[in-house]
């Protein structure tokens, strides 16, 4: 039950929409000195960052966050800070991924591709150093012997360098949670706009100028400044209106 449970989360978190602040590919350039850190003292900033993840409340605090069979049973209220160190110290690898879930689930964050080809090629170096290490021992080779010990270093030093990488990427996503990259955008709400309906009958010009009626000219009568028809100066009509002699002469109707 509790491992059908644990494949349905694993299945859900494959649809979260959100992305990690930065990719494990940058978490160098993000974070250097979290970095450094995170990889010669790694139990100790996997418990600090568990911490933080539970927003430095322990009482919340649960064994490799609730996400493994032994979550609940170790009697982690009565001293989550011991609780909290032997997990980090003997349990590294469980504590470093259970943070990481625990902050996917909390946000929603899906894990890229090259992320998951980096942790996926950690493990696979992980297992084929192993499988040489039981092969040197069977057949006694010192050839082998020596290939599988220089898989095993390897393997470790990948292994350090992807949960320091893990650890910072950690980091920098609950920065970006405490707000310390600056206040989120806020987009502007577009004004609101109305919809003509069958009643009206004619629509309202919202973000529109208004349109001439049908039949006239565009742009008629001309806009004035100071009313319409203007003022004349002196009189209407006009002096010399209607010019003298008119009609003229020899005019018939």
């Amino acid at each position: 039950m509790a491992s059908q449970e644990y494949m349905d989360k694993m299945q859900l978190r494959q649809n979260y929409r959100n992305l990690w602040h930065t990719d494990l590919m940058h978490t160098i350039q993000a974070d250097t000195p979290y970095c450094c850190f995170s990889f010669w003292c790694a139990p100790c900033a996997s418990y600090l960052l568990r911490k933080r993840a539970l927003y430095n409340d322990m009482s919340r605090y649960v064994c490799c966050a609730g996400y493994m069979p032994c979550s609940g049973r170790c009697g982690e209220s009565k001293c989550p800070e011991f609780c909290l160190g032997t997990e980090v110290f003997l349990c590294f690898g469980n504590s470093v991924a259970s943070t990481r879930f625990l902050l996917q689930d909390e946000f929603n964050i899906q894990t890229t591709q090259c992320d998951n080809c980096i942790i996926g090629f950690m493990f696979c170096l992980q297992q084929i150093a192993c499988i040489f290490s039981i092969v040197a021992m069977i057949v006694g080779s010192e050839e082998i012997q020596e290939a599988s010990q220089l898989l095993s270093c390897l393997a470790d030093m990948v292994y350090c360098t992807v949960c320091a990488c893990m650890q910072t990427q950690h980091k920098v996503q609950m920065d970006k949670r405490d707000g310390m990259f600056g206040p989120q955008s806020v987009m502007a709400v577009p004004p609101m706009q109305q919809m003509s309906r069958i009643d009206q009958a004619i629509p309202p010009s919202v973000g529109y100028p208004p349109q001439p009626a049908y039949g006239q000219p565009y742009g008629y009568p001309p806009p004035q400044a100071q009313g319409y028809p203007p003022p004349q100066a002196h009189g209407y009509p006009p002096a010399g209106y209607p010019p003298p002699a008119y009609p003229p002469s020899g005019y018939s109707r």
